[in-house]
């Protein structure tokens, strides 16, 4: 009884696809940004607005280390939905005498699905690529569909999903053959895989520094040759900082704590990554064995380290994580939390509406330590096992739910 009571009293977070915890590291430098360096960067009039531009310097090339850009190919925002729709609605507007196709894939981010469809009254024509059932995009639909009239294609780096990591630089390579640019979504790729946006050759990349052990509210968006030569058309107008394409005042204490996340992220990575891996491998494999009809959804060698998505046949996922309340887990992407319909990146690999309803999210990350995967493997046997047991005596109601 007291074993199980403590279970239930602790907390396990392995939600790291919806939000990182931001590194203490973080936190400790951009304090004083807070407190005591607060002016604005724009105020060079005075040495306090010195002192945050030249915080701002930093961050920013700190970042473009990170991804092997140049500090002045860092434009900054608010984070990767802002990145992502400055990418495709700005890139569309200020090219809309000439291209009029924009090119998505089916398990994109919602902003880039979002912002592609929006196009469509604006007299663009929008081609979702498909893909195979692991998530990888089919690069022969791509080399088939697009063409002369391609102004651009969007494509992420890796599925917050599934995990699944695309062949960044082979798309590339296929899209640049037909004059087209190539925007990549790269918000769960920092931290988690190597990026090197001369080595994929992409045109603009999107990040987000929540998702990187950084802060809420600050993102940045990658612009080859820089903010100063974009093609690409402002969201946002006003004071004309960011070279004109970013108006409003920089989020200096943001700035600094992502260029220190990029900082550890890429210091970090080779040991983090295989730590990582090691805990949700084990995961799977103590969830594999212990419960039959359980499967692993995407690609199996190339996705994210930390990333699981799991269905559990026969158990409702809502269920499992009511029954499991010491577990932070999600039944797909938090953006899309709440709506009623399964999620679409489990469909278009070929899940049915059943198998997409009973499918979990774990997201392992920095911070979990090894008692919590044993924690979770626990709770998640128990949870599963009651909902089977509740759906066979014709239980699954939202009352049967909760233990």
């Amino acid at each position: 009884m007291k074993r199980a009571r403590a279970a239930a009293d602790r907390r396990v977070y392995l939600d790291y696809h919806a939000s990182t915890p931001c590194d203490p590291l973080v936190v400790e430098a951009m304090l004083p940004y807070f407190v005591e360096h607060y002016a604005n960067p724009s105020s060079s009039q005075h040495r306090h607005g010195r002192d945050a531009a030249a915080a701002v310097a930093i961050g920013r090339e700190k970042l473009g280390v990170a991804i092997g850009a140049a500090s002045q190919e860092i434009v900054f925002t608010s984070g990767a939905t802002e990145s992502n729709n400055l990418a495709v609605l700005g890139f569309a507007r200020a090219n809309a005498s000439e291209r009029r196709e924009i090119v998505v894939s089916a398990i994109e981010h919602k902003c880039v699905l979002a912002a592609a469809e929006s196009l469509r009254t604006a007299g663009f024509e929008v081609l979702v690529a498909p893909v195979d059932a692991r998530g990888v995009v089919d690069l022969g639909w791509l080399i088939d569909h697009i063409g002369d009239s391609t102004a651009l294609v969007s494509i992420q780096a890796a599925n917050n999903d599934i995990g699944t990591i695309q062949a960044v630089a082979e798309i590339a390579q296929v899209v640049h053959r037909v004059g087209a640019a190539f925007h990549c979504d790269a918000a769960q790729a920092l931290g988690r895989i190597p990026i090197d946006v001369r080595d994929w050759d992409v045109d603009l990349l999107s990040l987000s520094g929540h998702k990187a052990y950084g802060p809420k509210g600050i993102g940045a968006l990658y612009i080859r040759g820089g903010a100063r030569s974009a093609p690409l058309a402002p969201l946002l107008l006003g004071g004309g900082q960011e070279s004109g394409l970013r108006s409003g005042t920089l989020n200096v204490p943001g700035i600094v704590g992502f260029g220190v996340a990029a900082d550890l992220a890429t210091n970090r990575l080779p040991q983090e990554t295989d730590r990582i891996r090691r805990m949700r491998d084990r995961l799977e494999e103590r969830l594999l064995a212990a419960l039959p009809g359980t499967s692993v959804n995407g690609d199996r060698d190339k996705r994210l380290c930390g990333n699981s998505s799991l269905t559990f046949e026969g158990a409702d996922a809502e269920a499992i994580i009511a029954n499991a309340p010491e577990l932070a887990v999600s039944t797909g992407s938090a953006c899309s939390s709440g709506a009623i319909e399964p999620s679409y990146v489990l469909q278009a690999i070929g899940l049915t509406r059943q198998q997409a309803f009973q499918t979990l999210r774990i997201g392992v990350g920095r911070f979990t330590m090894p008692d919590d995967i044993e924690c979770a493997v626990d709770g998640l046997k128990r949870a599963v096992g009651h909902v089977r047991g509740a759906s066979k005596h014709g239980g699954g109601g939202v009352a049967e739910r909760v233990a």
